[in-house]
């Protein structure tokens, strides 16, 4: 370039030279004189051009390798548990936990439950040949399931469920092992040590049907596995389970009718009928369970069933008021009732809810509602049509009478023991649960009407004393208190103030009908508590179970 005295410049890298060759600076990042000019891409060895970089005279340290994925119980890579560091030993030493052995095996099961599983002692060992590395893990979950299921399908409690399941894996030396039931749903997961990735297995209940002979004789599948002394193969095991699951129900259709009917003509005499009524309300009862019958075969649910078997009993009872017979009509339709009442779902779902199982409770519960709308819809309609046409049903009318406590004992233990044949159950397990409807039936009369005490407190202690025997006889059994109890409660379900609550609907009495609807949720509360508190009255004084060490767990208390 030019400048005004007329002299040329060339620039490089920031030196301006004339002409004549004097230089001179003419920017601050020109490099000074003495200092050599680096090359493209060259770097100054001790020239340090970065505050992470290694000084001289360091190694770099070694590649770190990079770790792969793998399971959350996978071992961490400092642990070899050859060379595991020494457990620590407080100075008190660990107290060794020790189940009582003359005790049944639920309640040794329900105890390990209720433990950690690092508390809980490990099974002996069973006798294997040289080489047996024992049945595989798969198998003995699958078979756990398989009995589950059957037990949770019979109407079971989740927590003898569970402690049935958990009896079955500790019988293979499977102790790490987590039951769980969830209403149609059972799931196991075995975890062998905590280094180690569980296993996990679940199976669903789609088909539920009432049948204490076959729930009597998994128990006793689960009490042979139990028990130390006997050494029962997984083959033999499953060809046991085949056969259970093969059996006949003891008892034929036509008798499960005869039953039915039965039972509704022993709860009409119950609550004040007569021979007349005792026949009628047979009837309807028979009619209803053969159209139940037909709508299962035709694939209708359960509420549908239970909708047109209301339908009947409640429909001869209009019918004999529109007559003008001079029969309690209202004790033929209160009848009817005793025969579809699920009390059996109740008492499981309220038992359920006081051990814990909150979900399977709510399931249950809310089945009992479901079954208990469609009886209410199929009487109301009935009802409805009644009062149209002119049926005259008294809602005043006085059920029941304390002046003829033989006849209603004898209907008591009549009631029992039909509900026992539509139960399933075994024929030697009848009398013994006829004995305790009776049983029950002379609690609650000699308290409500000899002592006057109110219904609910009468029925909860009643109900009581059949927990308390149906425990006993099943101990004595070593089988499940379902087929002691269950039968027992027919003649205390609250038939007739259900009645009266629909009739109340019916015609337009709303209050009265509200007043009637909450005395039979109270006396059916009453029931279930009532039961299980004297089952668990009895597990308390249980010879041998405070060195079972049963203890409960602390679940809702804010902390």
């Amino acid at each position: 370039m030019s400048d005004e005295a007329g002299g040329t410049f060339v620039s490089v890298t920031g030196l301006t030279m004339g002409i004549d060759g004097d230089a001179s600076v003419t920017s601050e990042f020109a490099i000074p004189d003495g200092l050599a000019v680096l090359g493209a891409g060259a770097e100054p060895e001790a020239l340090t051009t970065s505050e992470f970089a290694l000084p001289k005279g360091l190694a770099p340290p070694e590649p770190v390798p990079v770790e792969q994925e793998e399971s959350a119980f996978s071992a961490p890579r400092t642990y070899s548990a050859r060379h595991a560091p020494v457990a620590f030993t407080p100075p008190s030493g660990i107290p060794a936990v020790r189940l009582a052995t003359d005790v049944p095996w639920q309640d040794r099961m329900r105890t390990m439950l209720r433990m950690p599983v690092a508390e809980r002692p490990a099974p002996e060992p069973p006798p294997r040949a040289e080489g047996d590395t024992g049945p595989a893990v798969p198998r003995v979950l699958d078979l756990t399931l398989r009995i589950g299921e059957l037990l949770l399908a019979g109407g079971e409690g989740a927590e003898d469920v569970e402690a049935a399941m958990f009896a079955v894996c500790r019988s293979y030396g499977l102790d790490r092992c987590e039951p769980t039931v969830t209403f149609t749903q059972l799931s196991v997961t075995y975890q062998p040590s905590l280094v180690d990735d569980p296993v996990s297995a679940s199976r669903i209940v789609r088909r539920r049907a009432t049948d204490y002979t076959r729930l009597a004789a998994v128990y006793r599948l689960v009490d042979d596995l139990s028990d130390p002394e006997n050494v029962i193969s997984l083959e033999e095991a499953y060809r046991r389970l085949a056969e259970i699951r093969r059996n006949r129900h003891p008892y034929p259709g036509w008798a499960l009718t005869a039953a039915s009917g039965l039972l509704a003509g022993a709860a009409s005499v119950l609550v004040g009928g007569g021979f007349i009524v005792f026949f009628a309300a047979a009837l309807g009862a028979m009619l209803g369970d053969r159209l139940a019958w037909m709508c299962s075969g035709r694939g209708l649910p359960e509420f549908y069933q239970f909708l047109v078997a209301a339908m009947p009993p409640a429909a001869i009872g209009v019918a004999l008021t529109v007559a003008h017979v001079d029969v309690k009509a209202s004790a033929v339709i209160t009848g009817g009732l005793f025969a579809l009442l699920p009390g059996r779902a109740l008492v499981a779902g309220v038992q359920d809810g006081l051990t814990g199982f909150y979900i399977t409770a709510s399931a249950r519960l809310l089945e009992v509602m479901y079954l208990f709308v469609g009886i209410v819809v199929g009487v109301l309609l009935v009802l409805y049509f009644g009062v149209e046409l002119g049926a005259e049903l008294n809602p005043d009318a006085a059920l029941g009478s304390a002046d003829r406590p033989l006849l209603q004992l004898g209907a008591s233990m009549l009631l029992s023991f039909t509900f026992a044949v539509l139960l399933q159950q075994e024929r030697a397990t009848v009398l013994a649960v006829t004995l305790n409807g009776g049983v029950a039936w002379a609690v609650y009369g000699a308290m409500h009407y000899a002592g006057e005490i109110s219904p609910v407190a009468s029925t909860a202690v009643a109900a009581g004393v059949v927990g308390l025997f149906g425990q006993l006889l099943s101990r004595y059994r070593f089988a499940s208190a379902l087929p002691y109890t269950t039968a027992a409660i027919g003649p205390l379900l609250p038939g007739s103030a259900t009645y009266f609550g629909l009739l109340g609907f019916a015609q337009n009495d709303v209050d009265a009908g509200l007043v009637s609807l909450t005395k039979a949720a109270a006396l059916a509360m009453a029931i279930a508590i009532g039961v299980n508190l004297g089952s668990e009255t009895f597990r308390l004084f249980l010879p041998g179970a405070a060195r079972a060490g049963r203890k409960a767990a602390k679940r809702t208390r804010g902390f």
